[in-house]
């Protein structure tokens, strides 16, 4: 019988999925939560996604520090954004099988939401946070190399593109300035289907500007565009 109140199909998905962790949680109710879409329950991943994006980024900063040795600053931050933006979140989500064992409001289900990227990446986030809880950074970091297990570190991965976000920060550091600073303005939509509207502030500028997208990462990302193309108009060259 499943212990206290909660369906035997998902305490066989919180199973397998801290199988595929090769972690067993001592608190699996935060495991549940991480898993747990804001169209599913109140108590949702979302602050658990806050901490395990400061998790994820030390981790793997800490590992790009041990595995390239010789790669220069900017380099290593143009690599770390590669292995922590969505779209990488949400393959090793994927290769996780965290879709089956997400738990999703009505509405989310029904569009799909087990599928949507920004969902996912948010979840594998939101699981790195509550296994730092659970056991600490060092647990953590480890989980963090076993997820990046697979991918093929190299110098190469430096000359992906950069994204607004990282642009601006190096835009930014190149001009001893402070970095920017994000906040979401507004959750707009239903449950289901939500779009984050956020801004993005340069003190020294003492300027802001919005930006929207499809999760908290996306609209952060658009504010920094928006910035972007603000900073190519009236504060000169931008960085190439």
């Amino acid at each position: 019988m499943a212990p206290c109140g909660v369906p035997w199909r998902l305490n066989a998905d919180l199973a397998a999925l801290q199988q595929r962790l090769n972690h067993s949680f001592n608190n699996v109710r935060l495991l549940e939560r991480a898993l747990t879409h804001r169209s599913f329950s109140a108590d949702h991943n979302e602050r658990l996604e806050f901490l395990g994006d400061s998790v994820l980024n030390l981790a793997v900063s800490g590992l790009l520090f041990e595995k390239l040795s010789d790669l220069p600053e900017g380099d290593l931050s143009r690599v770390r954004a590669n292995l922590v933006k969505q779209d990488t979140l949400f393959q090793i989500a994927s290769t996780l099988g965290l879709a089956t064992a997400l738990r999703l409001g009505d509405g989310e289900k029904r569009s799909g939401g087990h599928k949507r990227p920004s969902i996912l990446a948010d979840a594998l986030e939101a699981i790195i946070g509550a296994v730092y809880l659970d056991a600490g950074f060092d647990v953590a970091a480890v989980v963090v190399r076993r997820l990046y297990g697979d991918l093929e570190l190299n110098t190469q991965m430096s000359a992906m593109g950069k994204d607004p976000k990282t642009e601006l920060q190096e835009w930014l550091q190149g001009r001893k300035m402070k970095l920017p600073a994000y906040r979401v303005v507004a959750t707009l939509g239903e449950a289901h289907k939500q779009t984050f509207d956020v801004e993005c502030t340069v003190t020294e500028f003492a300027h802001s500007e919005r930006g929207i997208g499809a999760s908290r990462r996306a609209g952060e990302q658009a504010a920094a565009a928006a910035m972007l193309q603000h900073l190519a108009l009236h504060a000169g060259e931008r960085s190439a």
